[in-house]
C-alpha cells in the first residue's frame, strides 16, 4: 500500500502562487509516476501534471503550461506542484496521485491523496 498526504491548499488572490505538496509513505518502491489531478464542483476530474521516474519526463495539460512546474525530492518521498499566476479558472480540489508507471498514472490510478482545496479569487 501506497499512502499520499497533501498539503499546501488554500486561498489566493488571482495572480499570486501556492506550492502544493504530496509526501509518500508504504510501498514507495512500487511507485514510479506520480502527478497531480484537479475537480471542481459539477466538472469531471482533469490531469494537471505528471512526473514519470522512468524517462524523467514531465507532463502537462495545456491550460497550466507556463504557469505550473511539477518537482520532485526522491530522498522525502515527496512531489511538488508550484502554481504561479493562478487564475480563478484554477480553483478546485487537488488531488495527488501515484501509479506504478505514467501509462497507468493516466489510465488507470492506483493511489489517490485526500484533496486539498485551492481556491482564487478575482
Amino acid at each position: 500500500q501506497v499512502q499520499l498526504v497533501e498539503s499546501g491548499g488554500g486561498l489566493v488572490q488571482a495572480g499570486g502562487s501556492l506550492r502544493l505538496s504530496c509526501a509518500a509513505s508504504g510501498r514507495t518502491f512500487s511507485t514510479n509516476a506520480m502527478g497531480w489531478f484537479r475537480q471542481a464542483p459539477g466538472k469531471e476530474r482533469e490531469f494537471v501534471a505528471a512526473f514519470s521516474g522512468s524517462s524523467g519526463n514531465t507532463y502537462y495539460t495545456d491550460s497550466v503550461k507556463g504557469r505550473f512546474s511539477i518537482s520532485r525530492d526522491d530522498a522525502k518521498n515527496t512531489v511538488y506542484l508550484q502554481m504561479n499566476s493562478l487564475k480563478p479558472e484554477d480553483t478546485a480540489v487537488y488531488y495527488c496521485a501515484a501509479g506504478l508507471t505514467y501509462g497507468r498514472l493516466r489510465h488507470s490510478t492506483d493511489y489517490w491523496g485526500q484533496g486539498t482545496q485551492v481556491t482564487v479569487s478575482s
